[in-house]
């Protein structure tokens, strides 16, 4: 008997969120909107080269990297929630136009 695919999982994003991403160009949108299903969908808590565990912290409980930018997101049972989206600038992070410390 082979093993059943994973359940995917549901996406929302905050009001937060849907102001972020407003705020990038029509490029960034599409390509933060592609990762976000390719990555999130199925098995979002698992660690990879772009996802990972952040440190306790105001924002998220993770991140995933696409590019210069960054989905900050948290995992509530089967729903993943996308709380901020972001634009990486050498070390810092701005979101909604504001920098932001992680």
């Amino acid at each position: 008997m082979g093993r059943l695919p994973p359940v995917p999982y549901r996406i929302e994003f905050s009001p937060e969120a849907v102001d972020h991403l407003d705020g990038l160009t029509a490029r960034q949108r599409s390509t933060v909107l592609d990762a976000i299903e390719r990555q999130l969908l199925h098995e979002p808590r698992v660690e990879t080269r772009q996802r990972k565990p952040l440190r306790p912290n105001p924002v998220a409980e993770y991140r995933l990297r696409v590019g210069d930018l960054r989905v900050y997101y948290d995992v509530r049972d089967a729903i993943v929630v996308i709380k901020a989206v972001g634009v990486k600038l050498r070390k810092r992070v701005l979101v909604g136009g504001k920098e932001i410390e992680l």
